[in-house]
C-alpha cells in the first residue's frame, strides 16, 4: 500500500487494529500455554481453573493477563513466590505477533508487489472484512501448529486433538468465506488452490474412505496399528525398539484401502460432472480444497512413512506428523505441505549443525528433534517467507514453479 497517502485517522485505525489482532493472539497464546502443559499429562485443558504448580493457588483474572502479569509480578506467584518459567509469556508474545504479523503481510502490502506473494492480491480486494474467515482459518492453524511444534519438542508426541480441532476449523470456516467473497474472486482468485469437479469428488470421496476406515476401527473389525507399542517401551524410555514395523504396515495399508477406492470412485464420478457442470459452486470448492489439502498432506507424509518402515524395518515417521501436515493442507491447499515437506529436511540438516556448533561452543547441546518441529518450522516459512521461497523455486526450477496455475483438473 502507498502509506504516503494515508490519513492521520487510517494510520491511527490500522495501528488499534493489529494492536488488538495482537492481543488476540497473546490471549490465544494464553490458551495454548494451558494446551502445552496439560494435553501430554492427559489432564483437561478447561478444569481446573488456572493455578499455581507450587501453591495451588488459583490465579485471579487479573494475574492471568497474557504477558502483562507475568511482567507486573517479576516472574512470581503472588502468593508464595514461585519462579513462573519466561516460557509462558514468550509463547504469549510469538503466538500474537504471528496473528499480527499474518494480518500486516496480508492486508498491508502494495498490490502487485513482492511480499504481496504471501497471501496474494485477493487478500486486498476482500479486505478484512470480506476474508475474516479465511483469516481466522489461517490463523488458528499457525496457532495450533506453534503448540504442536512445542509438545512434540518435548515429548516426541503430538496429541490428535490439535490438528483434529484445526481440520474442523478450517472445514467450517472454508465454506463459510465463499459466502463473504464476490463471485468473480471466487471463479478467478482463491487463496488456496482450486479443485475442479474430478478433483473435488475424489476429494470427497477419500474424505469417506477415511470415515469408513475409521469405522472399521471403532467396530473393532480393524485393530490398530502398533497396539502393542507399549509393551516394548523400557521404564524411562520414551521410544521403544519395535520389531515388528514392517507387520504394522499392513495393517495401515488395509486402513487405507477404503480412502483409496474412495478417491478412484469420486474422481469418475466428477469427471462426469465436470463435463456436464464446470466448474463447482462456491461452498463445495471451497470445502473441496480443504479436504484435498488434507488429503495431500497427510497422504505424502503417511506413503513415506509405509515405504521408509518397509525399507527399513523401524517406524519412519509418525502418526503424528502425518495428522500435523494433514491440517495445514485443511487450512493451506494442497500446495504448501508438499512444497513444507521437502523444505523440512533442510531445518534437519540446520539443527544438525546447531548442535555440532553448540556442542562445541556451548559445552553441549544433546537435545534431539523429531520431525515434526521441523515440518513445523518448514510451514512457517512457507507461509511469512512464501515470496522467497518462490523467487528460489523460479531460480533452481525456472517453469515449473508456477503456483498461479489456475484450478486442479
Amino acid at each position: 500500500m502507498d502509506f504516503s497517502s494515508w490519513n492521520a485517522w487510517e494510520v491511527m485505525g490500522w495501528f488499534i487494529a493489529l494492536a488488538f489482532l495482537f492481543a488476540f493472539g497473546a490471549c490465544a497464546g494464553s490458551f495454548l500455554n494451558v494446551v502445552i502443559y496439560r494435553l501430554p499429562a492427559g489432564m483437561s485443558v478447561v478444569s481446573p481453573p488456572s493455578r499455581c504448580p507450587q501453591c495451588s493457588a488459583r490465579l485471579r483474572w487479573f494475574d492471568n493477563l497474557p504477558i502483562l502479569s507475568w511482567l507486573f509480578l517479576r516472574g512470581r506467584c503472588r502468593r508464595c513466590s514461585a519462579k513462573i518459567a519466561v516460557q509462558y509469556p514468550l509463547i504469549e508474545f510469538v503466538s500474537g505477533a504471528m496473528v499480527a504479523g499474518l494480518a500486516a503481510l496480508l492486508y498491508l502490502v502494495a498490490p502487485g508487489s513482492f511480499w504481496s506473494m504471501v497471501g496474494g492480491d485477493w487478500w486486498l480486494l476482500q479486505g478484512f472484512s470480506g476474508s475474516w474467515p479465511a483469516f481466522l482459518c489461517w490463523s488458528f492453524a499457525l496457532l495450533g501448529l506453534f503448540a504442536m511444534f512445542m509438545i512434540d519438542a518435548r515429548t516426541f508426541l503430538i496429541p490428535i486433538q490439535i490438528p483434529v480441532f484445526v481440520t474442523i476449523v478450517c472445514w467450517l470456516l472454508w465454506p463459510l468465506q465463499s459466502f463473504f467473497a464476490t463471485a468473480s474472486t471466487i471463479v478467478d482468485e482463491w487463496p488456496i488452490p482450486q479443485l475442479g469437479w474430478p478433483a473435488t469428488m475424489a476429494s470427497f470421496g477419500g474424505l469417506g474412505g477415511v470415515l469408513i476406515g475409521i469405522g472399521l476401527l471403532r467396530s473393532g473389525l480393524l485393530r490398530y496399528s502398533f497396539d502393542d507399542y507399549e509393551a516394548y517401551v523400557e521404564e524411562g524410555e520414551t521410544l521403544a525398539d519395535y520389531p515388528h514395523a514392517r507387520r504394522e504396515m499392513l495393517v495401515e495399508i488395509v486402513f487405507l484401502l477404503p480412502c483409496m477406492i474412495g478417491i478412484a470412485m469420486g474422481w469418475l464420478l466428477g469427471v462426469n460432472l465436470g463435463s456436464a457442470s464446470g466448474m463447482p459452486s462456491g461452498p463445495w470448492m471451497a470445502l473441496g480444497a480443504s479436504i484435498g489439502g488434507w488429503l495431500v498432506g497427510g497422504g505424502i507424509v503417511w506413503v513415506v512413512r509405509i515405504l521408509g518402515t518397509l525399507a527399513f524395518g523401524r517406524e519412519a515417521m509418525g502418526m503424528g506428523d502425518v495428522h500435523l501436515l494433514a491440517c495445514i493442507g485443511a487450512a493451506f491447499g494442497w500446495i504448501d505441505p508438499l512444497l513444507a515437506f521437502f523444505i523440512a529436511p533442510f531445518s534437519g540438516l540446520m539443527w544438525i549443525l546447531v548442535r555440532a556448533v553448540g556442542g562445541r561452543v556451548l559445552g553441549g547441546l544433546s537435545r534431539e528433534l523429531p520431525y515434526g518441529p521441523h515440518l513445523a518450522i518448514a510451514v512457517a516459512i512457507m507461509v511469512f517467507l512464501r515470496p522467497v521461497i518462490l523467487e528460489i523455486g523460479h531460480v533452481l526450477f525456472p517453469g515449473l514453479m508456477n503456483m498461479g496455475g489456475g484450478p486442479l483438473a
